[in-house]
């Protein structure tokens, strides 16, 4: 047993809770994992736009699409560390059918992000280099991200995206303070409001929180930092605090250099490829090094999210599998233990990585955002009232339930998911 036990986690990592703030800063990571993940080109797009139409007026809503991130995360953190249960195992309490629901939908998520996100890159990187393939690109990225996560272990991927957050950090946040170190010549109001025609870029921000399934990851990730009961739950509080307190910074300075390069000028921002537009409009400011140093950070932002699921979800379907064998048997993810190495998790691996490739040879890449972006709409609001659900159980001691005010905030998180995705879903048949 006590064997198991140490193969499910880096045995370099401390599995005694800390106590103090300054020890638990140190330990943080799977937040960090978990929101990088869910951090894409797609946030960054919508930041911009909203910058370059609005100035700083829709910067509420960039704080709160980071709440409610940290809401969904936290409340997946609270339940795997005060129940000991995986979300998948808290999902399948509700019965097969929920089960069934969430397995046949991390199949099919597979295939569509698969395409989606390297086709992403591709639109990046294309932008970035004139003339070269886009199906290059797209399968690179994907093979690097399946090396990546088949030959390293859950250390190996915190590390890596630590280090690209640092330089996104470094890049993004560098650059927007630049801007705001030479700023003066824009004229735009930083009061919150809600700007005639802004509606729909302020569904766009919100409606990107959450990075959809990717968030489930989470309870795996602690699982494999050796972070497991209820003393462990202060740690995870601040863990996804600061995780997303960073990643909200991004969007954030992503929306002032939009604006003070762009507001009032005239440009339009559309697609992807206008991030390359933005990093065009910087370099006639600051020169070449300052547009590529914005351009490694998108880079690096859109490869985290080929990273975070090519292991985590990889990690939930492996759990799926795990449940299905025990066919209604207790189970404990500590005591039957899930690694990198187990068939189910590389044969996940092997889908999400390669069949996606045949969706690309039709070279409609937006359309395929466009379908992953629906099936975003129909999973999170599910997500939202399971945890709901499962926060107020006898699963959960009192004192890990959710408050009067923690409900509230998850019923309010349901019905903005709702009416996203069904908005989303009639302007894609009728719009």
């Amino acid at each position: 047993m006590e064997q198991k036990i140490e193969k499910n986690y880096d045995e370099s990592y401390s599995v005694t809770a800390p106590t103090t703030t300054r020890s638990k800063l140190k330990l943080i990571g799977p937040g960090i994992v978990v929101a990088a993940t869910g951090v894409g080109a797609g946030d960054f797009v919508m930041a911009t736009i909203a910058g370059a139409n609005f100035g700083l007026t829709l910067l509420w809503v960039i704080i709160a699409g980071a709440l409610i991130k940290f809401f969904l995360t936290e409340g997946i953190g609270r339940w795997y560390l005060a129940s000991g249960k995986t979300i998948l195992e808290g999902w399948h309490s509700l019965g097969w059918w929920a089960t069934t629901y969430l397995g046949a939908y991390t199949i099919i998520f597979g295939i569509i992000y698969g395409a989606a996100i390297t086709g992403t890159f591709a639109l990046i990187m294309t932008a970035m280099f004139p003339g070269t393939p886009f199906s290059l690109w797209a399968i690179s990225s994907g093979v690097a991200g399946f090396l990546l996560v088949w030959f390293g272990r859950y250390q190996l991927l915190e590390r890596f995206m630590m280090v690209l957050i640092g330089i996104m950090f470094i890049t993004i946040i560098g650059s927007a303070i630049i801007i705001i170190a030479n700023s003066g010549s824009v004229d735009y109001s930083i009061a919150p409001s809600v700007p005639e025609g802004s509606f729909f870029q302020i569904l766009g921000i919100l409606g990107g929180v959450g990075g959809s399934i990717t968030i489930t990851s989470y309870s795996y990730w602690l699982n494999a930092k050796g972070w497991r009961g209820k003393e462990w739950v202060p740690t995870m509080k601040i863990d996804s605090t600061v995780a997303y307190t960073i990643t909200g910074l991004f969007a954030i300075a992503m929306m002032i250099i939009a604006a003070e390069l762009l507001f009032g000028s005239g440009t339009t921002i559309n697609g992807n490829e206008g991030l390359v537009g933005l990093a065009d409009a910087y370099e006639e400011r600051f020169g070449s090094v300052a547009r590529w140093a914005l351009l490694i950070g998108v880079w690096g932002a859109v490869f985290t999210s080929i990273l975070g699921p090519w292991h985590g979800i990889s990690y939930l379907f492996a759990d799926f599998i795990r449940v299905l064998r025990k066919k209604g048997k207790k189970t404990s993810l500590t005591n039957d233990s899930i690694t990198e190495k187990d068939p189910a998790y590389r044969a996940y691996l092997i889908w999400i990585t390669f069949p996606p490739m045949f969706l690309l040879l039709f070279e409609q890449p937006v359309a395929i955002v466009l379908m992953y972006g629906v099936l975003g709409s129909i999973f999170m609001p599910v997500l939202a009232a399971v945890l709901l659900y499962l926060l107020n159980s006898e699963q959960v001691s009192s004192i890990y339930q959710n408050s009067k005010v923690s409900n509230i905030i998850f019923g309010l998180i349901i019905l903005l998911y709702v009416y996203l995705g069904g908005s989303e879903l009639y302007n894609m048949f009728f719009g």
